[in-house]
């Protein structure tokens, strides 16, 4: 049987500079995909040599280099505060830059695409933990609903496309992400980025209380970058959808995306307690409850990728641990 991914395949990451994309190269090169035996194989473009949403661009792009695996960790991503101020931007630009990036994988003969999703596809109210069954099962939370619509369709296209051309695409749906390389933007990062930076400022500037917004009653689970990394690969690797072992979902058909996530979940509460106390911050921490609190909870089931192999490795103390040493290393703020 032909190997799902060899160290001989060019691989195009988009979005490279990310804090997903970043992950995605380190994995890479740990595993031997990028070494001085074949350094030409890992390819990624920065912004300002391609332009992912321009279709005429991207099509110049792929006959030029022809990529043989194509990862899409590109996005327009944000918080809240983000998703409220710009709903056109983030369904718009999402949906652009996929639709660009997987049609001209299949006009140029791509062997396998991996399509990076997130967890805030599934319903507000959705069945905890969510399995992979729980998609279009209800109404979307509101605060990021364009972008979860353009992760929805994306997904979608790789099933249509895998249905209709018999093109290898699959998909991941990763849970709340944290670790090196994060937004740390006052408005438009996400929450475990938002907190470190309140706590950490705060301890610096010695502020004697800081204001975390909402209840914190939510539940959300964390998954360190490096793991969702390590998840990508695997998947390359070794999760073929067409191969009679493979996951199903509860009617016996094969799922064509997979949860990547912890199966654990914390309070927003107990997560601003557990970041104050690693950065030694003495001060008290205030809710502002006329804030949005988001969905109730959102807890991953990862059942079915556990059943091929995979798992996470790097609990949620250890990964803040190693967060926190990069921000104070890098100062990104």
């Amino acid at each position: 049987m032909k190997a799902l991914l060899s160290k001989e395949d060019r691989i195009f990451v988009a979005g490279h500079k990310g804090m997903v994309g970043s992950a995605i190269l380190r994995c890479l090169k740990k595993n031997g995909y990028f070494s001085k035996n074949n350094p030409g194989n890992i390819l990624c473009v920065n912004r300002s040599e391609l332009n992912l949403l321009d279709f005429e661009s991207v099509k110049k792009w792929f006959k030029k280099f022809k990529p043989d695996v194509v990862i899409i960790a590109a996005a327009k991503v944000g918080g809240i505060i983000a998703n409220s101020k710009y709903p056109y931007d983030f369904l718009a630009e999402n949906l652009k830059i996929q639709q660009n990036l997987i049609e001209n994988s299949i006009e140029t003969g791509v062997k396998r695409l991996l399509f990076l999703g997130s967890s805030c596809i599934y319903p507000k109210y959705a069945v905890q933990p969510i399995a992979e069954e729980e998609l279009l099962n209800g109404i979307l939370e509101k605060t990021n609903e364009p972008y979860a619509i353009a992760k929805i369709a994306g997904i979608k296209l790789c099933e249509a496309i895998r249905k209709q051309k018999g093109f290898d695409a699959i998909a991941l749906m990763p849970t709340n992400l944290y670790g090196p390389g994060d937004n740390y933007h006052i408005e438009n990062s996400h929450v475990f980025a938002a907190l470190l930076r309140k706590f950490i400022e705060a301890k610096r500037k010695n502020i004697k209380e800081v204001i975390c917004w909402g209840t914190g009653n939510p539940l959300r689970e964390f998954l360190y970058v490096d793991d969702l990394a390590d998840a990508c690969l695997f998947a390359l690797e070794r999760w073929d959808p067409s191969n009679i072992n493979a996951p199903k979902d509860k009617y016996g058909i094969s799922l064509k995306f997979l949860n990547i996530g912890t199966g654990k979940d914390i309070s927003i509460r107990d997560l601003a307690a557990k970041i104050s106390k690693e950065v030694e911050y003495e001060g008290s921490i205030v809710w502002d409850e006329s804030k949005p609190d988001g969905t109730p909870r959102k807890l991953l089931d990862i059942t079915k990728v556990k059943s091929i192999g995979w798992e996470p490795k790097i609990s949620l103390s250890e990964g803040l641990r190693m967060t926190i040493q990069d921000i104070l290393t890098y100062k990104p703020f």
